[in-house]
């Protein structure tokens, strides 16, 4: 740990304990005599830490500073908010992310944001008790797999993949130019250029039987190609968008759509009566469709009239089922 995470960190086991011997605190620093001296020190004479030895219980503690005695502040090391939740984000992705690939990055990375969230004015183990981010959704991806996928996007080679799609359950081969892996809704994404397509698709990684790289190199696609087709409409099965979907939300579901982003482009506004308008541009309409039904009676597809018949439809198909 560094210089600063170390001040935090004889800060918190003063606080915590009252009176730390002086073995205990290097043991949980991990330096040396002479390196715990020079810590002890700048914080009493740079920072004005109000630390003194405690020859009775044999260990250093903090004691009452004189009314006159210059401020004791550590170093500007705090967390804020988003910052906390970017931290604990970044430690579930690294604990759940699949190992091998990666593995021996993980370990150390994770301490160092260990380090981090212990930097703040709590301990890291308490930020993390008291902190709870819950991730719903995510699906087993096989390890060879994934492997294999990261390594051929890094390498920039081509992947023959046995792939069985969802919406149809087909099984196909394909021979693909990955582009990026993408973490989308707790699940990882292949972006790649499908050979046997002729254009760019996306791949659940989960859906992937069989994948084995090729000594081809790959096709490269630019960035501004991939986010026009794959990020340019709703959801991840976008495309290029070809329609804008108008929803109305009612004025009590108003208050929790308003403040959410669905796509970067995405159009809003508040009706006079409280209901809320937004537009979102699309090509594929399954995701969106997904999202629309699961706001029930609280919002209204008004355009495109294709788009609303298909959510009509699959609103009677599921009345249908309990009319039985």
């Amino acid at each position: 740990m560094d210089r600063t995470e170390r001040f935090y960190k004889i800060h918190q086991l003063l606080t915590r304990k009252g009176v730390v011997r002086g073995d205990e605190i290097r043991e949980a620093l991990g330096v040396s005599r002479a390196t715990f001296k020079r810590d002890l020190e700048y914080l009493r004479d740079r920072l004005n830490a109000p630390i003194e030895w405690d020859r009775e219980r044999h260990g250093y503690r903090y004691v009452s500073p004189s009314p006159d005695a210059p401020r004791y502040e550590l170093p500007g090391m705090w967390l804020n908010a988003s910052e906390i939740l970017a931290l604990l984000t970044m430690q579930h992705l690294l604990v759940n992310l699949q190992p091998g690939l990666l593995e021996p990055h993980v370990k150390p990375l994770l301490a160092r944001l260990r380090g981090l969230l212990g930097t703040a004015e709590h301990s890291a183990d308490e930020i993390e008790r008291r902190i709870r981010i819950i991730h719903l959704g995510a699906r087993a991806v096989r390890l060879p797999h994934f492997e294999e996928v990261a390594s051929a996007v890094l390498k920039r080679q081509r992947l023959h993949l046995v792939y069985r799609g969802r919406g149809r359950g087909e099984l196909t081969e394909r021979e693909v130019s990955p582009q990026r892996l993408v973490h989308y809704r707790e699940n990882w994404y292949l972006d790649a250029w499908c050979h046997l397509r002729e254009g760019l698709r996306s791949f659940a990684v989960d859906a992937i039987e069989r994948a084995t790289t090729l000594e081809k190199r790959a096709r490269t696609v630019a960035d501004a190609e991939l986010d026009e087709v794959l990020a340019g409409g709703y959801g991840i099965f976008s495309g290029r968008p070809t329609a804008w979907a108008k929803l109305r939300f009612t004025a009590e579901r108003a208050r929790w759509v308003g403040a959410e982003q669905w796509h970067p482009d995405q159009k809003g506004r508040t009706e006079p009566d409280g209901s809320y308008v937004l537009e979102v541009p699309y090509a594929d309409p399954r995701e969106l469709a997904m999202d629309i039904l699961r706001h029930g009676a609280e919002v209204e597809v008004l355009a495109p009239a294709e788009l609303r018949q298909s959510v009509r439809r699959q609103l009677e198909a599921a009345l249908a089922r309990y009319a039985r």
